[in-house]
Formats: structure tokens, sequence, C-alpha cells
């Protein structure tokens, strides 16, 4: 008997719109006689031999189950009868998300006459629209010259502020599936309450928070960046309050006390852990008193931190020597409790290298980390909450020995750097599917360290040898688009994101260079480019041994405004609304270690 299908004409491509969280069901419409068993693929790769977690079923009908949908899923689905490829449907599989805002700050104090900003975050697919009440009722009618929304309503800003204006405002994100809102409260008060009132605040701990802390060979400076002024300097010989050893022990043969730091974190803005390779210790730093409270004994020259938000963990990465010969993976559990921390040694060998994919406001919950060995074709999937191996995912046929990783939870990719090869022109990308954890083949011709904007909507990809940029986007189908590419004469160290204060949902990048004194800014929407110039020589690569980052950029989180890099002798400030220069603070040497911490 002769096997004949038939798809029909309007069902070749459809398209499922789900809310993250329930089920659905992909039916697969090729129809016939004596039809084949049916094969489902997503990006390529056959799902119905997987062990796959929540792609779990394959119904009667051979429809393809997904019990939890979640934005990792979202993608092309293709499936086809046993034999038979040449026909084929396809199900793009859209999720839909409801809002999730955060406003900031959650309550504040003016005098008469002074501007007020309250700020509302929101993330959602689709965007969600913003509304904002005062004491519930619609501020819209209001709007005026004094009173305006900015960059899509998330923000909202009194220009000269009244007795009157003193009220709680509520801000709303909605989107068609959900909606969410918090709000933000305004005192007016003349300057006699007010003094008061901070005064209160401040025996509460408020003044401590809005900080970097950066870390130099002259210890440690707590920095107030809208002001630019130094609120407390932490000097080298300052003593460890449970241990009284001094925070940077005087090291024989050397004339000056000075420090030597490598990596730091930040702990939920109530720890600060940072590495100290010369001692093979970690400090903890206590955001409230700003003292170094204790430190810990590590694997020798411990150089890179991560906290892992999801499980409060930090982990370490030591060297062992200048030459990595020995490199260990440490985890400090329970890091936010600050009390007799401990270190766990991993059972991972030879690690020269991780990656943990940062939360954002839509994914708090990162169960899944890498590791990887800067001469193997390989990364080694581990599980953050057992610390054990996974799965090896093998480069061999892309001969990619993997150097740096990003991840977008917006279908779930993982974006590879291979290390250089000398012969190639440039630097290839992997892309790893999570919800297969295959290789599903390079990022086009993409090259470069990958990074990803904080929503997971951006992939920027800055390839240090040719100075190129690729901006690409992660759409709401999950397919990954090249927007447009860049041509600089930087050779990029470092690279942030600054949320956008004209549009919401959108980014500005700026970027550190490797060599050269100047600081590039790009808006991310048009490409629009902008250079700061002049901000002194980077500390050289050969003072900075720890990362290829010997310049870094960081910023100050969600609603902050300023950023800071360092030089070799001092620091600068951004001012990230304006794209300005804010100031340079002089005598600072080789601060390239920051963490900013925000509301304490």
């Amino acid at each position: 008997e002769v096997v004949r299908l038939s798809l029909p004409e309007d069902q070749r491509v459809t398209v499922t719109t789900i809310t993250v969280g329930l089920s659905t069901v992909l039916t697969c419409s090729i129809r016939g006689a004596l039809r084949p068993p049916i094969i489902w693929k997503r990006n390529g790769v056959v799902l119905n031999f997987l062990s796959l977690e929540d792609i779990n079923d394959f119904g009667e009908d051979d429809s393809l189950y997904i019990t939890k949908v979640t934005t990792i899923h979202m993608g092309n689905y293709t499936c086809h009868a046993y034999g038979y490829e040449e026909l084929y449907q396809t199900h793009i599989l859209q999720v839909n998300v409801p809002p999730v805002i955060r406003v900031y700050p959650e309550t504040q104090a003016q005098e008469p006459g002074m501007s007020a900003s309250l700020k509302c975050h929101a993330e959602g697919i689709p965007n969600p629209q913003i509304t904002w009440l005062k004491n519930g009722i619609d501020i819209m009618p209001k709007l005026s010259k004094q009173l305006s929304l900015l960059a899509n309503g998330s923000e909202l800003h009194i220009s000269s502020v009244r007795y009157e204006d003193t009220g709680a405002y509520t801000c709303i994100a909605k989107n068609e599936v959900g909606v969410d809102e918090d709000i933000s409260s305004l005192f007016i008060e003349d300057s006699a309450r007010k003094t008061l009132a901070n005064i209160l605040w401040r025996e509460e701990g408020l003044s401590v928070g809005n900080m970097f802390y950066v870390f130099s060979d002259d210890g440690i400076t707590v920095l107030q960046p809208n002001e630019c002024e130094i609120r407390r300097h932490i000097r080298p010989e300052e003593r460890i309050f449970t241990s009284y050893e001094e925070i940077c022990p005087r090291v024989e043969g050397e004339d000056t006390q000075s420090c030597f730091w490598a990596s730091a974190v930040n702990v939920r803005d109530k720890y600060i852990y940072v590495t100290q390779p010369k001692q093979n210790r970690v400090t903890i730093i206590d955001v409230q008193t700003q003292k170094a409270i204790q430190s810990l004994d590590v694997d020798p020259l411990p150089t890179k931190l991560h906290y892992d938000k999801s499980h409060d963990q930090v982990w370490l990465l030591s060297w062992g020597d200048m030459r990595q010969s020995s490199p260990t993976l440490q985890v400090i559990p329970e890091a936010s409790t600050g009390e007799d921390p401990r270190v766990i040694h991993t059972p991972f060998e030879g690690v020269d290298d991780f990656f943990i994919p940062p939360t954002n406001l839509i994914i708090n919950h990162v169960r899944f980390g890498f590791i990887f060995n800067q001469s193997k074709h390989a990364v080694h999937k581990i599980d953050l909450e057992t610390v054990t191996h996974i799965k090896t995912i093998n480069f061999k046929a892309y001969s990619c020995v993997p150097q740096a990783m990003a991840y977008t939870h917006l279908g779930g990719y993982y974006f590879v750097e291979c290390r250089r090869n000398p012969s190639a022109a440039a630097s290839l990308q992997l892309i790893i599917d999570s919800v297969t954890d295959t290789v599903i083949g390079p990022n086009g011709d993409v090259s470069g360290t990958p990074h990803v904007s904080p929503d997971g909507r951006y992939l920027v990809s800055a390839d240090e040898g040719s100075g190129r940029i690729r901006v690409q986007a992660l759409t709401v189908r999950g397919e990954i688009k090249l927007i447009y590419g860049l041509k600089t004469n930087m050779h990029i160290s470092d690279l942030t994101f600054q949320p956008s204060f004209t549009e919401g949902n959108q980014y500005y990048i700026y970027a550190t260079s490797h060599l050269q004194r100047d600081v590039l800014f790009v808006e991310l929407s048009t490409g629009r480019m902008n250079v700061l110039k002049n901000l002194k020589d980077p500390i050289t690569s050969k003072d900075w041994p720890w990362s290829s980052y010997n310049r870094i950029m960081k910023d100050s989180g969600l609603f902050g405004q300023y950023l800071i890099t360092p030089a070799k002798d001092s620091l600068f400030v951004i001012n990230g609304r304006q794209n300005t220069l804010r100031c340079e603070v002089s005598g600072i040497r080789r601060g390239n270690t920051v963490v900013w911490v925000g509301e304490v």
C-alpha cells in the first residue's frame, strides 16, 4: 500500500500564544493513511528521544505536550512523518508574561521648589503600558510642564514641588495577560522638618545605600556618585573585626603597605565579598557599618567570585598559582547570613572558568551553571543546588574551545565565545539551546564576546581584535535577528547596559577599551554612537593579571544614572543620563574592582 500524506495549506505555519506557567499541546496536522510516526524538532534538533523534563510527553495522536511553559520554550517547533521530511508543519510558540514592576524610591522627602522623580520599571511580554495614579486618581489629566511623564511613563517628573504634591503615587503596569502595581510615596516638607526626617532615616541606615565601593591599592573607597563625595576610606592598616588582622597586611620587601584585590560581589546589599589573591582569602565587608567584619581562608590565588542569588551562595574560583596549573572551584553557602561562613570544595577538576546566568525581574531562579577548561572543546553543565555535574556539551565538531558565555531566557539560548584560533580572522560564537542542551550551530558570522541586556532582549557582541560590535535582538518568537553592526577602532575591554531615560524598555551601552582612553557610548535602539574623550590611560594588562577586563565599566543598577570606570591612578564617574563626565576622583590606584550597593 502507498503512504499518502497531506497537510492543509492554511496549517503549514501555525502560531500558538500561551501565558507563562500554563501547559500547551502542539498538534501535528499531517494526515494520511498508513502515516508513519511523527517526529518533532525544535531548532532542528529531534525532541522525541531526548529526556527532557518539561517537554515530557508525546500524546496518542503524536502531539507535543509542554507541561509548564516558560520563556525558554518560545521558538519554532516542526513536525513531519518519519521518512517524509519534505512535508512538515511549523509551530511558532509565543510566550506571554504578565508584568512585573519595581518602583524607586519607595519613599522620599523634598522641600518646596525642588524637583522630584518617581521611577517605575516594568517588564513583561508584550511590553506593558504604564499609568500613574495619585492617591487613587489618574494623573493623566493633570499632566503639564510641571508634571510630566518620561520614557513611556517609566518616570514621573515634578519640576517644582508644592505642598499639595505630597501623596501616594501608584504605578500600574498592564499588558494583555496581567497587571502589577506598586506605590512610591512623596512628602513635601520644609527644611527643618526634612532635616529631622533625614536624621531619623539615617539612624535607620538609609544613608549607607546608593554607593560605589572601590577596591584599590590604597584600601576601600566608598563613593557617593551624585555628589562625587568620598563617604568613607577604609585604609590598608584598618583591622578586620573578628580576627583583628590588618585588612591588607604589609608584605615583606615592600616599602608601602598596599592592597591587592581581584574580584568582589554584592550579597543582597548586606555584605560585600572580595578576594585578596596574595593573602589567599576572601574578606567580608558589612555594608551597614562599612567595616571589614571577617575573612575566610580559601584555596591559593582566589581570582573570581559570583553571587548565585537563587541559592544564596558565593562561587569562588582559585587559580592555585599564576600559571593556573591547579585551579579549584569552591562555594560559600548561606552567604547573606554573614554568620560563620564556611567554604565547600566542589568535586570539579581543572576548572579554568565558570558561568552562572544572572537573574532578572522575570527570571528569579537559575538552576544551572557551566564550567569550562580553556583547553577542552566542551562545557560542563552543573546543578547549582546539588553542586553536581549533569552533562557535557561537546564542541569538537566546531573545534571550539570556550572562552566566555552569555544567556538569554527569551528562547533559552546560551552564546559561547570560542577562543580565537591563530589561523582564523575572528573568534566564532556558538549557540546552545537550553531546552535540548544541544549546539544548534554558529551565531551567523558574529564574533567576539557576548553581552546580553538585563531583560534578555539584546545581544551585543564585541570583537576585541577588529573593534566590531554587532547588535542582535531576541524577538518574542524566540528568533535571533541581527539589527546592525558598528565599526569602531576600540579594542573593547568591558561593556555594560544603562537603562534609557527617554524610551521605555531600551538601553544605552557604555564600553571601555583595553588600550585607549576613550569611552564609547551607543544608543541601542538606533545605533547612534558617541565618545567620551580623554579619560586617561587604563590600567595595563600587566598590572591586571586576573582577567581580560583591565578597565571595567560598572553601572549603578536598574534605577541608577551613574557609571564608574578606573584609570591607572584615578576614577571617573560618568553621568549616564546626560552622557557626560561627572567627575574624576584622583589618588585611587588600580581601582578595578568595584561593587554597587543600592538601597539598604
